[in-house]
């Protein structure tokens, strides 16, 4: 093959950039989109701010994100990533739960959802569908997004935690963590008053009535999440 034809070649492909912070998991998909004859992948990052120094240069077609990145997660990457390079389709691939976080992702700007377990030949399905201009996520998440974006859906049958917004969810999850006020204040930059009616209102949205029920609750939720991507 000449250089003119592989030049060509190369420039027909769509290019991904993958963002986790696991290199195990970075290396694994990198060789699943290489072997296909249409992608590439053009680069990687490992936390939110290396991303976005990555498209700046690199200008891929897609980002495959997971939803758990150290420091900003995966959704505030998508909020930046709309406002800083509009139309940049997103695609999250994730361990966790596709009903808690799939409705999350398309509000925040994202194209798609699917989880790690689906394997790849789902991802490179996934993958297509999103660089075509549609939103994947699975059929029973498709159906129930429906619903809820027609207003349609049941709100008594949701999850409490669906009813969070994306900062109260965070929150959330740090105090599942473990993290204190003073400690989500200055992981999520916020003031610790912030934080703290953050609590009250995720509370009030939980019927939970005391900070240690709040606590527990957050410690169970996270600990059966990481049970579930184990």
């Amino acid at each position: 093959m000449s250089s003119t034809r592989k030049t060509s070649v190369a420039k027909s492909k769509r290019r991904i950039l993958i963002v986790d912070d696991h290199p195990m998991m970075r290396e694994g998909l990198a060789q699943i989109i290489n072997h296909e004859p249409d992608l590439v992948v053009a680069g990687e990052a490992e936390n939110a701010h290396q991303a976005l120094d990555a498209i700046a240069t690199l200008k891929p077609d897609l980002v495959l994100a997971d939803i758990t990145l150290p420091g900003k997660n995966g959704l505030e990457l998508i909020k930046d990533i709309q406002a800083m390079y509009a139309g940049l389709k997103v695609l999250i691939i994730s361990m966790h739960d596709e009903a808690i976080y799939a409705e999350r992702v398309l509000r925040a700007g994202g194209r798609g959802f699917i989880m790690k377990q689906e394997g790849g030949k789902r991802l490179m399905q996934a993958i297509r569908h999103v660089l075509s201009g549609k939103i994947y996520v699975s059929e029973k998440m498709s159906a129930h997004l429906l619903e809820i974006f027609s207003g349609r859906g049941p709100e008594a049958s949701r999850s409490p935690i669906e009813r969070l917004t994306d900062r109260e969810f965070e929150v959330f999850q740090l105090i599942g963590q473990g993290l204190g006020t003073r400690d989500i204040a200055d992981r999520l930059h916020l003031s610790a008053k912030t934080v703290e009616v953050h609590r009250v209102n995720i509370k009030e949205k939980l019927k939970l009535k005391t900070a240690p029920e709040l606590i527990r609750f957050a410690v169970r939720w996270v600990e059966s999440q990481a049970a579930g991507g184990a």
